[in-house]
């Protein structure tokens, strides 16, 4: 009867149209609900708590801290480990979602929660990516892997109407990342599924060989495979870069821009919204819902247009397009400019990220997860310093028009650096012909 039971909780899911499901389904409760939910609560946190918008911003800035440890942690993981990282570090995103909903917590703590979260949201793109996406067919791994990067939007957009619901209900944010947390569960029993083939079998084999996963040699000195790890980083990272050190770096340069440049309205868009538009209930969540619907239509859409004219073209045009878009809440000051921002803000930054992702582990596909790492620390930092600068630049009247004029120069000369990238690796590419 038990073994009947057993049989019945294990389950395996290698349809790679379910898989790709999956894989949305864990960015929305990672990157969706652990990381852009308190996009979507801000408005209300700030009033529940009565904080500063320089709070906020470290509160953000925090996050994204824990993301650059996460992107870090991420490269050293073995691929044997890749599984058992990502649901553990699933499991602690769902945990710190949910303990937001604990009663006056101190600063310190609220810090503490959301720097841990930004480690497990870093660990858990990262790996799923890598897992989810190497279960692809070739002919099907571009569809498939829109349809796993869309859970960015489907994530933002699920906080959106989540926090509407809840605040319409006479609810706040504790319960709303309650909730959130709840909705998130289901994920760990999906991710089970998807566990690779090679444990399912080890699994299903140790009733007739017990000895099986024992028979391994144990590590004699865990000190000297730590440092052997690090030798192989060492060398791995300096053969990554050979002979492309200077495309690599501008391109990282670039990157670095773009998560400081689209950052100032990820974090404060629901906020610009709630100051400017009191006249119209809930605009904030409005404005946050329509980020997340164009997220999820971005990448098909800039995917097709990559095959056209290529990556690098295609991140040009991106790049030009964002930092027209925070140009706009300053040139129109009401609902157009927010909601026109808010477009472009859904419609380019995972486009952003999925075409520099793809660039550089086209660089040197033999160290593609090395140099996808690097990449997604460059971001990480820029993300960090984003807020910071915004909410300096705020000042005591909390008027984001210069931190959003400092975002779009940024972008600007991120765009510069994609050009020389571009010419620099042309130039490489005719020295090699």
């Amino acid at each position: 009867m038990m073994t009947a039971l057993k049989s019945r909780a294990v389950i395996t899911i290698t349809n790679e149209t379910a898989v790709a499901l999956i894989g949305m389904y864990c960015m929305a409760v990672v990157m969706g609900f652990g990381r852009f939910l308190f996009t979507a609560t801000l408005p209300d946190i700030m009033l529940q708590l009565s904080l500063s918008t320089t709070i906020a911003g470290w509160l953000a800035s925090i996050n994204y801290i824990g993301y650059f440890i996460g992107a870090l942690i991420a490269m050293f993981v073995p691929q044997r480990l890749t599984w058992h990282m990502l649901i553990l570090w699933t499991i602690v995103s769902v945990i710190t979602t949910m303990l937001l909903v604990v009663p006056n917590m101190s600063l310190n703590l609220w810090y503490g929660i959301r720097l841990i979260s930004g480690i497990a949201s870093g660990v858990a793109m990262i790996l799923s990516s890598s897992l989810v996406i190497q279960s692809f067919s070739l002919e099907r791994r571009s569809v498939l892997s829109a349809v796993h990067y869309a859970g960015i939007g489907v994530g933002i957009s699920a906080s959106a109407i989540l926090t509407w619901w809840l605040l319409t209900l006479g609810y706040h944010f504790d319960v709303i990342w309650l909730i959130a947390g709840m909705i998130s569960l289901p994920v760990l029993w999906l991710l089970y599924g998807i566990r690779p083939s090679a444990m399912v079998t080890l699994s299903g084999s140790t009733s007739s060989n017990p000895t099986s996963v024992s028979s391994e040699k144990p590590q004699s000195n865990h000190y000297s495979s730590l440092y052997q790890t690090y030798i192989n980083f060492k060398r791995s990272l300096y053969e990554a870069l050979a002979g492309h050190s200077k495309p690599i770096a501008l391109l990282l340069t670039s990157y670095v821009l773009a998560g400081f440049g689209y950052i100032t309205s990820a974090t404060f868009l629901p906020v610009m919204a709630a100051q400017r538009l009191t006249t119209q209930n809930s605009a904030g969540l409005s404005i946050w819902l329509v980020v997340g619907i164009f997220a999820m239509l971005s990448n098909p859409i800039w995917g097709a247009l990559a095959k056209r004219i290529g990556e690098v073209k295609t991140l040009m045009g991106l790049t030009l397009l964002q930092a027209f878009g925070m140009y706009l809440p300053i040139g129109f000051d009401g609902a157009i400019g927010l909601y026109a921002n808010a477009m472009i803000l859904g419609l380019t930054f995972v486009g952003m990220v999925s075409m520099t992702l793809t660039i550089i582990k086209n660089i040197n596909p033999i160290y593609s997860n090395l140099l996808i790492g690097l990449a997604t620390l460059a971001y990480a930092i820029g993300q960090f310093i984003g807020p910071l600068v915004t909410v300096a630049l705020a000042g005591e009247n909390d008027n984001f028009n210069a931190g959003l004029l400092v975002a779009a120069i940024g972008l600007l000369i991120g765009l510069v650096l994609v050009f020389f990238f571009w010419r620099q690796t042309n130039r490489l590419q005719k020295i090699i012909m």
